[in-house]
């Protein structure tokens, strides 16, 4: 349930939102997508549709529709429960109003699958500043999740985030252009997966250890800090880097750095970037216990646990319709490939035959794609 949303968190934002730079409204453009995420015993694919409309010089309004269907025969089910799919249904609204050098934007997202019911509020205020040359942007998010079990009807749990955000981005020279983003994420409220065990030591076991429900901390505080730099090349091309720096009171610190590459040619933009992510694990991590209630809070999440990460990603795009038809202003067809690689550095593999605690290390690769067709009207 909850990788899902990691999974698909960028892929999300490219839909769903705009850079922070204030003065300008979104043009007018829908987009339809589909994507698909295949690995590690997991499949996930949907359609998504995003439209924007302004209305008049200084309102411009978006409503996206998303879906996932997900099955799931991933290691952590496998282990300890049967297969399963589901789906996930989402509904996002948004408003940007332009006065001046001034944009405000609110917006609102609704989620529902069997077991999961989030509901988002942001807003925002992005100001451009020394002749246009400086844009900060002040954000804030609410979020209001409630945790359900399709096995159980009355089980229900409460979720609270509340999100704050600011971004600096600035116009260093005429081929680059550089932004930083500090955000503060607070989480409160049941926090862990109401399906998921830990294991832990059991010489009265067969298989040599039993499992008990997770139990998380019932608070989070997570900081970050980003870094992103863009160079435009002589040749129309384009260079950029950046770099993020996480952490959280779970005592999980990642660091990720990326670098990516846009070339156009003719009608087509070609893009490759590569993705390198390090991280911790959480201080109430193990992949086995000692004993049963071995701590106050236990996960085996393997998510939590300390892992590094590669992604590689190719993508075209090509732009139709270029003298445009009809109320059509012109048209794009993009196809992204992302090539995940994940290695967790203490999270087991039980699917082996080996002594307990020997087990060999988890390692999961994925393919993800995305096909998204853009139409400006």
């Amino acid at each position: 349930m909850n990788s899902r949303r990691i999974i698909f968190a960028g892929l999300l934002m490219l839909l769903a939102s705009r850079a922070a730079i204030a003065g300008v409204l979104p043009e007018d453009r829908a987009d339809i997508l589909y994507h698909l995420y295949d690995g590690g015993g997991v499949q996930i694919d949907g359609p998504s549709i995003l439209v924007r409309k302004q209305v008049g010089k200084s309102v411009s309004f978006a409503a996206n529709y998303y879906v996932d269907m997900v099955s799931s025969a991933s290691i952590d089910v496998i282990t300890t429960a049967s297969p399963y799919s589901e789906e996930r249904k989402q509904y996002s609204l948004s408003m940007d109003y332009l006065r001046g050098n001034t944009t405000m934007s609110a917006g609102y997202t609704n989620s529902t699958e069997s077991d999961f019911d989030a509901n988002t509020y942001n807003f925002s205020v992005s100001q451009d500043m020394f002749g246009d040359l400086t844009t900060l942007t002040l954000s804030y998010a609410y979020g209001d999740d409630v945790v359900g079990r399709s096995d159980d009807e009355s089980f229900s749990r409460d979720n609270t985030r509340q999100h704050y955000g600011i971004g600096l981005t600035q116009i260093v020279t005429r081929n680059l252009i550089a932004s930083m983003n500090l955000e503060v994420i607070t989480d409160e409220g049941f926090l862990n997966n109401p399906y998921r065990s830990v294991r832990y030591v059991d010489s009265d076991s067969p298989i040599g250890y039993s499992y008990e429900p997770e139990l998380y901390p019932h608070t989070r505080t997570t900081n970050a800090v980003g870094f992103r730099a863009r160079y435009y090349l002589p040749w129309r091309a384009a260079l950029q880097g950046e770099y993020r720096w996480f952490g959280d009171t779970w005592d999980i610190v990642s660091n990720t750095a990326a670098v990516t590459y846009v070339h156009p040619m003719d009608q087509w933009t070609f893009t490759g970037k590569y993705r390198f992510h390090d991280q911790t694990g959480a201080h109430f991590f193990s992949d086995l216990f000692s004993r049963s209630e071995a701590t106050n809070f236990r996960g085996r999440d393997k998510e939590l646990s300390p892992l590094t990460s590669h992604t590689l990603r190719f993508a075209a795009s090509y732009e139709f319709l270029s003298e445009g038809w009809k109320f059509v202003d012109k048209g794009s067809v993009t196809l992204s490939i992302d090539y995940l690689m994940v290695d967790y550095k203490e999270f087991r593999d039980l699917t082996s035959s080996a002594p307990v605690g020997l087990e060999p290390l988890y390692s999961l690769d994925a393919n993800i794609f995305q096909l998204f067709f853009s139409f400006w009207y």
